[in-house]
């Protein structure tokens, strides 16, 4: 049951929520179109040059694509949803995996309220389906907390390594910052009982476990790449020594409350809870005087960890971005879930020298039902809200696959909405996306080599394109004239004022016709509680408080004499 819990909510997070970060689309879908039908858009962290994207976490996702490609109504709209249904998939399992390890290792109930704050939190509405190394690494965190936690039939920690390595080298080298808590308790267990050479072995075995990926990994990007690089050590380098005028911290910076306030939008009150984690299990077993064993607050303590070691490291890097957070997202959910089991525990005590004892039984459940469905309420109506508001994106292409609408060589432009573009997925075949100048003044990205003859395999993963730097410098050879689009994405928000390099390309009705036009949200109109939760257009909601929306468009040029090249 836990099981097909998870995956009906994944699966509706697949289907239908919008990409949260260009990133996504850029370094992962472009690169896996590229090997799935031979052409892309390429980002410089795809460049010979700098080497700090992996070839064999794209290259596994490919073999998934190309194994939806057999089916005989498979189309590339397909392939996208196949993958993300398929990665919803994996994340289900690994949620009902840590669900079953909590419920047999510590109780049945935080199981329960672990589910609870998975599947109704945002968050995770954005985390599950992504095709993203920081989503990778949540689905290996889950696996790996699993292997630690269950000692039942003997200790895992080679197996616990093992998985928290495949998720930092394949995904994302820092989240192996997750699995020092673990290491720390295999270490102090070991001194502590003596068993210092079998302690020594496990960890060796997971050592050995985590070197043999590394070098697979190794293998498989070497043959992209043709030359001896390893992935996770340039990411690395890049973001931790990099310095002057190159580093993450290019991209922006944010201030050190940003995770709090974006943690607390994507998991409201259980963020609270998660935080309050430790000091109830302290004042569980010292103030209240709680009769557990010594190693079991030591493990209890050592489950908590891993979410406060990931705020921490992450709220003192200048440069955020909410996928960061996706690693640490099962370890909130564990503390949350640990702490509502402390609170309802003493909340619900019969003993007459506990304060609670004497509020009515009836008046209990009307506050814990309160809170507990104020909280999945609030949480599904900002999962409704993200859906409704920022998912045009992802539906206005449909037209473009009508019988005789574009057509191979044809290009779909993007100027101020490039970094929205849903990925090549979304195309027809060998209709290619291009970009137009636009106020954005960092580097774009450019396209892989289509060379075909006398490269070999994959030529574009090697060849060094042109115009490619580390510092988020512009190249104007990544733009394309305007003349040369026959179709162009455009959005139109009456909050906004239009510039030279902006135009109202949906207002110029001479030159351009709309094909197709969806609603999105115009932030900068709406108040505060529409941006943050689904607020209806019933009649009965007052006019101020419901949200304002913009255009996302479709447009298609028209020819000199007014009339589409169709007609």
């Amino acid at each position: 049951m836990a099981f097909y819990t998870f995956l009906t909510a994944n699966f509706v997070a697949a289907i239908f929520s919008p990409i949260q970060d260009c990133d996504e689309v850029f370094n992962y879908w472009e690169p896996t179109h590229y090997l799935n039908h031979g052409y892309g858009l390429q980002t410089w962290e795809y460049s010979p040059e700098y080497a700090i994207r992996s070839w064999a976490y794209t290259g596994m996702h490919a073999v998934v694509i190309w194994i939806g490609r057999v089916l005989p109504f498979s189309t590339k709209m397909f392939e996208f949803y196949f993958l993300r249904v398929v990665l919803a998939f994996l994340c289900a399992i690994c949620e009902t995996r840590l669900y079953a390890t909590i419920s047999k290792t510590m109780n049945p109930r935080v199981a329960i309220f672990f589910l609870m704050v998975m599947i109704f939190s945002p968050g995770m509405y954005h985390a599950s389906p992504a095709y993203l190394p920081s989503s990778f690494a949540m689905y290996t965190t889950m696996l790996g907390f699993s292997a630690f936690m269950d000692w039942q039939g003997g200790i895992r920690t080679a197996q616990g390594i093992f998985w928290f390595a495949l998720g930092s080298l394949l995904g994302w080298p820092f989240a192996g910052a997750l699995v020092m808590p673990f290491v720390l308790e295999e270490t102090l267990l070991a001194l502590i009982t003596g068993a210092v050479w079998e302690g020594v072995r496990r960890l060796l075995d997971g050592t050995v476990r985590s070197l043999l990926v590394l070098v697979v990994q190794m293998a498989i990007d070497t043959f992209f790449y043709k030359k001896l690089v390893c992935v996770p050590l340039n990411i690395v380098l890049y973001n931790v020594f990099s310095g002057g005028g190159k580093g993450p911290n290019i991209y922006g910076v944010e201030p050190w409350h940003f995770y709090v306030r974006n943690l607390i939008l994507n998991f409201n009150a259980w963020f609270f809870l998660a935080i309050g984690a430790l000091p109830l299990l302290l004042s569980q077993h010292f103030v209240r005087q709680k009769s557990i064993s010594k190693q079991t607050l030591f493990r209890s303590i050592v489950f908590v960890t891993p979410f406060y070691l990931w705020l921490g490291i992450f709220t003192l890097q200048p440069h955020k971005e909410e996928r960061f957070m996706y690693p640490a997202y099962p370890a909130l959910a564990l503390n949350a879930a640990i702490s509502l089991h402390i609170l309802l525990a003493n909340f619900g005590s019969t003993d007459p020298r506990n304060i609670a004892s004497k509020i009515p039984p009836q008046l209990k459940l009307l506050i814990v039902s309160i809170f507990v469905l104020g909280t999945l309420d609030f949480g599904a109506l900002r999962t409704i809200g993200t859906m409704t508001a920022y998912s045009a994106p992802l539906k206005i292409y449909a037209p473009l696959r009508r019988q005789g609408v574009a057509n191979a060589g044809d290009n779909v432009c993007f100027g101020k909405e490039w970094y929205r573009f849903p990925s090549t997925y979304f195309l027809p075949e060998q209709v290619k996306a291009k970009f137009i100048k636009s106020e954005f003044s960092g580097l774009l990205p450019g396209e892989f080599s289509e060379a075909n003859v006398g490269f070999g395999f994959f030529p574009g993963a090697w060849l060094i394109p042109p115009g490619m730097n580390d510092e988020n410098r512009e190249d104007l050879g990544k733009h394309t004239d305007i003349t040369h689009c026959k179709f162009l994405v455009d959005s139109y928000f009456p909050g906004t004022t239009p510039s030279a390099l902006e135009p109202s390309y949906i207002s110029d009705i001479e030159t351009w016709e709309t094909l197709s036009c969806e609603n999105f949200l115009d932030a900068s109109r709406t108040t505060i509680l529409g941006r943050l939760l689904w607020v209806p257009d019933w009649p009965f909601i007052p006019e101020r408080y419901r949200r304002r929306w913009g255009r996302y468009c479709l447009l298609r040029q028209k020819n000199r004499n007014g009339k589409t090249e169709q007609e």
